[in-house]
């Protein structure tokens, strides 16, 4: 016989930042909630990455998701209680390139790019030789990534959102979750799962172009042993983040970042580090892309991040602490929104930028969703 677990208005089939973005915009909304999760706890992207709130260097549509989701951040970690700074990111510049791209994004955004002098890139952060200068921007912040999606998830359990842990989704169909559990009535459904759609919806995933990016990341003993408040990147990130793109002399650093550092850019280098709460700085990261990744992790990307991060913080070598691979969702557009059955929304952010734009994005979903 088959168990029931009861009914609520929305069911959310995964408990990553994507899916908890939607379980706290329903529960504003008076919604009642349930959230399945395969796992005892969320141990994904949301967990693995920089926890980098990445606002100013997106565009489009993630800008405007990135903008809200700040908004949102701010308020559930004092609702919430888990460790957030609102102290921005500054990007490290290292050519004239590189200067010249920050000068145009400057004359494109505003107040949301201040541009800074060699030594006030050096009084915010720790940097090595050859630094030119570079920029802040304040509207990004960090919190920490191993904390936060574990406390919204408890913070929604005590606004009354029910969690099945360690659960299975084995069928979905219109109004009804089946789970290794039991069955679950919905009046409607969000399937965030991030990389595993193929998982739920083999077809969709394959129409949608969606597939799997792993990168290599690192804890490291921060060297200096100093406060770094705001996040980190450098002339690499710009090769990686849409905001950039519109800026004339991107191509320069390019070709240049290319013809000097080939090997870096072939394996997606984004060089860049955030400090956690503990002192430790998160570094990397490289990214590959496929269907199926390989199991094996090459020690020779973990060495490039370790040499590079170095070379830029000026030191000689890094204690390592931890390493790991995480793994996110990837296609050839930002998000994937979408209606394989009535009733049912298909959702993930499709550009490893999931921790800054879900909790912007989970509104406009929902708007749609439950206006259908």
């Amino acid at each position: 016989m088959t168990s029931s677990l009861g009914s609520a208005d929305l069911v959310v089939v995964g408990a990553g930042i994507v899916g908890l973005a939607h379980a706290v915009d329903a529960v504003a909304r008076g919604l009642s909630v349930a959230v399945v999760e395969r796992d005892g706890h969320a141990t994904g992207a949301s967990v693995r990455n920089f926890g980098h709130g990445c606002v100013t260097a997106q565009s489009g549509e993630a800008l405007e998701y990135a903008l809200d989701a700040r908004t949102a951040w701010i308020k559930l970690a004092k609702e919430a209680g888990f460790w957030l700074r609102d102290t921005g990111t500054v990007l490290i510049a290292r050519a004239e390139d590189e200067l010249a791209v920050l000068a145009e994004f400057q004359a494109e955004r505003g107040d949301q790019v201040v541009l800074l002098s060699r030594d006030e890139v050096t009084a915010r952060v720790p940097a090595g030789p050859g630094v030119a200068g570079g920029a802040w921007f304040p509207l990004d912040l960090r919190v920490d990534a191993r904390e936060a999606a574990h406390a919204l998830a408890s913070w929604l359990a005590a606004q009354g959102v029910r969690f099945h842990w360690n659960t299975t989704v084995l069928a979905l169909e219109p109004g009804l979750i089946g789970t290794s559990r039991g069955e679950i009535t919905a009046g409607k459904t969000v399937v965030a799962v991030g990389h595993n759609v193929d998982r739920h919806f083999p077809g969709l995933a394959e129409d949608s172009g969606v597939h799997r990016c792993a990168l290599h990341m690192l804890r490291v003993a921060d060297p200096h042993r100093r406060e770094i408040d705001p996040a980190v990147l450098t002339g690499f990130s710009m090769l990686r983040y849409d905001g950039f793109a519109a800026c004339p002399s991107l191509p320069a650093v390019q070709a240049r970042l290319t013809a000097e550092s080939s090997p870096l850019v072939e394996i997606g280098m984004n060089l860049m580090f955030t400090q956690r709460p503990d002192g430790d700085l998160t570094i990397g990261d490289t990214h590959a892309y496929a269907t199926t990744l390989d199991p094996f992790n090459a020690d020779e990307l973990d060495r490039h991040i370790l040499a590079e991060t170095a070379r830029l913080l000026g030191v000689p070598r890094l204690t390592v602490r931890e390493r790991w691979r995480g793994v996110y969702a990837a296609a050839d557009r930002p998000f994937l929104n979408a209606s394989p059955m009535p009733g049912v929304r298909v959702v993930a952010v499709t550009s490893g930028i999931g921790m800054t734009t879900a909790l912007g994005l989970a509104p406009r979903v929902l708007d749609d969703l439950l206006d259908t």
